[in-house]
């Protein structure tokens, strides 16, 4: 999901992957979308894993002048699943960045459960950095604090120096080092 006010697609973009730099070996990005994370994130990784849902938004992002270099990158490979589903099939601590950009807590819970969590972590290599975007939903009207509860779950599913990164939206963490799934 891309903030729509005061910034552009891509310098949205780029505040993510700032906060996990340098953005490098093996890359998962969760949730495709218009492609702009995996696409940026290919120009310093040696390869990009994208897992989109829906395979209509694939072909949006075909028809999207922005989104060419998702399809032609040799960097990017793209997987069509729920990535909830997906996950438990890729191996362990496979990449060294992860950036989990879903969808709203009310259009995709699971994405944001500690089970998901887990398989984030088993992913993730020791040392390896997430970005967890999280916006702010319900902050200004009901007191929710989103970052703060996924920094939670994080911390339960194992992550260590869970930080919250107001300039991108999210919460960063890592999964320690010696640390097995």
């Amino acid at each position: 999901m891309h903030r729509t006010k005061g910034v552009t697609p891509w310098e949205d973009t780029e505040s993510k992957l700032a906060a996990i730099r340098p953005v490098i070996g093996r890359v998962l990005d969760c949730t495709t979308g218009l492609g702009y994370t995996a696409i940026l994130a290919s120009r310093t990784a040696a390869e990009v894993v994208t897992i989109e849902r829906d395979p209509n938004v694939l072909v949006v992002a075909r028809e999207n002048p922005w989104s060419r270099e998702l399809f032609e990158s040799p960097r990017i490979r793209q997987l069509v699943g729920d990535a909830s589903e997906v996950l438990p099939t890729l191996p362990a601590a496979s990449f060294d960045r992860v950036i989990h950009d879903p969808p709203t807590l009310a259009l995709a819970g699971e994405l944001y459960g500690l089970a998901f969590y887990r398989e984030l972590f088993r992913v993730l290599r020791p040392g390896g950095k997430l970005f967890h975007y999280t916006g702010a939903p319900g902050s200004r009207h009901r007191g929710r604090d989103l970052p703060a509860s996924v920094g939670e779950r994080l911390r339960e599913a194992g992550f260590v120096n869970v930080r919250s990164r107001p300039e991108a939206l999210g919460v960063t963490s890592e999964r320690p080092r010696g640390r097995t799934a």
